[in-house]
């Protein structure tokens, strides 16, 4: 039954999964038009993020997995989702743009700085993209909740990237075009993770969880601590707060 139905998953993957896409690019537009952005909205927004991505993570990920399929290969699926997040982030030569250069440091001089951003772009939205065709394969709700999830923390994320190339005084078409890449670099795990997710309800169990443990390391490894480094640690935990809250409500209310 899964293999039959895996085109329309697919489909359905892409369609949700430009969703965070376009808000994603969204936010990046917002960095570039005279928006008066400064690292506290930052944190305030990255927080909120933090929170979206923590409650999505067990409500429409890992909660699911475990009705689905039991608590013993969600949890194998979890960590392995950390582990592949940790094996990109040491393995690939990748630049942030807030954080600067990380990867082996034999890399940095014979990689390009907008590759760097590239590989960067595409390690911090994989679990993002994964969680959105993940959630896909278990039902459109599911998946339309995660895309509208996703794409609303995506917004302070995509000034997150535009913003920093904005004020540094680089092409406005560069900060343009990591907006919309960071975004759809998402689109794109979720067709893959759609596809995967298609062939078997344990293959579709393992996604999810995966997908929820890289989530929760991201928010836990980057997003928070990032948050708490320039002394706005309360107004960022407000953020995370409402983003929290907020996703309580938009599970509710689309679950």
């Amino acid at each position: 039954m899964f293999s039959e139905l895996s085109e329309n998953i697919v489909m359905m993957a892409l369609i949700l999964g430009l969703v965070p896409a376009f808000l994603t690019f969204l936010g990046g537009i917002a960095g570039l038009i005279g928006v008066k952005g400064s690292e506290k909205h930052l944190d305030v927004g990255l927080g909120f993020s933090a929170g979206v991505m923590v409650v999505a993570s067990f409500t429409s990920l890992l909660l699911p997995a475990i009705e689905l399929g039991g608590v013993s290969l969600v949890m194998l699926g979890f960590l392995v989702g950390v582990g592949l997040v940790v094996l990109l982030d040491k393995s690939i030569p990748h630049e942030h743009l807030l954080k600067g250069y990380e990867g082996p440091s034999s890399m940095r001089s014979r990689m390009r700085r907008v590759w760097l951003m590239v590989m960067a772009i595409l390690i911090h939205n994989l679990p993002e993209g994964l969680a959105v065709g993940s959630a896909s394969g278990i039902s459109y709700p599911a998946g339309l909740t995660m895309a509208l999830a996703i794409g609303i923390q995506d917004i302070p994320e995509g000034f997150a990237v535009s913003f920093p190339v904005a004020i540094a005084g680089k092409s406005k078409k560069k900060a343009l075009v990591f907006s919309a890449l960071s975004g759809l670099s998402e689109t794109l795990m979720a067709m893959i993770a759609a596809l995967l997710s298609s062939e078997s309800i344990s293959l579709l169990v393992f996604m999810l969880s995966l997908a929820g443990g890289s989530m929760i390391y991201v928010v836990s490894h980057e997003i928070i601590p990032e948050t708490h480094r320039h002394g706005h640690e309360s107004l960022s935990t407000l953020g995370f707060l409402s983003g929290f809250m907020m996703m309580l409500w938009l599970d509710t209310i689309l679950g």
